[in-house]
């Protein structure tokens, strides 16, 4: 335990030096202002960018508009940012030999990957409850009688779907020595999720969903009782990857 607290300190020391965590932080909390602010002031924007004459009716933004743009960015911008980020977790340890060392002194292995995925999950959850927190403070500024009742499993599920794709960005660390690799593996991986939903009767157990129906668990169309199958296969393959890296990593020449 000791040695994991110790390597876990030095990954979140390695994410102040090299600035991550300063660019995760100044990133999500840009996000967090922006989701409320686009959602208040776009109608405006559009506007009066209209040529003369042109009229377009645009609705009255609510708090659901507010989070429109917190799951949109959260998926197609959030997640982006964290992948890229961590998707040189490992290089730099196989470039410059560092692993041999920590090995050869007496580190297990398995604590190294713990130590890498506990900083990579720190980075994420910070980031993404601080954008959150963001987002709610001036939702409920601009937007204080909107409703949101079935918001924790919405914002839960994209959470826990940022988790299951560090973990998949951890396995592809360990098969590849670079930091491309990873991105390669991720980026096949939420193909293989796209390509998943083709298929009806499977559909349901897809981990896709946590990240791309927020929308429906948020005005109440899609429960928790039917995101089962979705958390479980999402727990299954968080664990999965897991214990794949660590035994790959095992067995991986450093």
């Amino acid at each position: 335990m000791r040695a994991y607290l110790a390597f876990t300190k030095k990954e979140l020391t390695e994410y102040t030096r090299n600035f991550k965590l300063f660019l995760a932080i100044a990133l999500f909390a840009l996000l967090g202002i922006m989701n409320p602010l686009t959602a208040k002031f776009l109608p405006d924007l559009l506007g009066n960018f209209m040529p003369e004459g042109i009229t377009i009716l645009i609705a009255e933004p609510t708090n659901l508009d507010s989070w429109i743009q917190f799951f949109k960015n959260g998926t197609q911008t959030g997640l982006f940012i964290i992948v890229i980020l961590l998707s040189g977790m490992m290089a730099k340890e196989y470039e410059k030999g560092t692993l041999i060392n920590m090995v050869t002194k007496g580190l297990p292995r398995r604590t190294i990957l713990f130590s890498k995925f506990t900083g990579a999950l720190l980075l994420w959850t910070v980031s993404y409850w601080l954008c959150f927190f963001i987002t709610l403070g001036y939702t409920l500024y601009y937007f204080p009688e909107g409703t949101t009742e079935n918001l924790a499993l919405s914002i839960i599920s994209l959470y826990l779907f940022g988790i299951l794709l560090i973990a998949i960005l951890l396995l592809g660390a360990v098969l590849f020595k670079n930091a491309y690799g990873p991105l390669l593996f991720t980026g096949a991986f939420l193909m293989v999720l796209f390509l998943w939903n083709l298929f009806p009767e499977a559909a349901e157990w897809n981990p896709l969903v946590l990240a791309s129906r927020n929308m429906d668990m948020l005005q109440g169309t899609l429960l928790l009782e039917e995101l089962r199958n979705p958390l479980l296969t999402t727990g299954l393959m968080i664990g999965s990857a897991l214990v794949a890296a660590v035994k790959l990593f095992n067995k991986t020449a450093l």
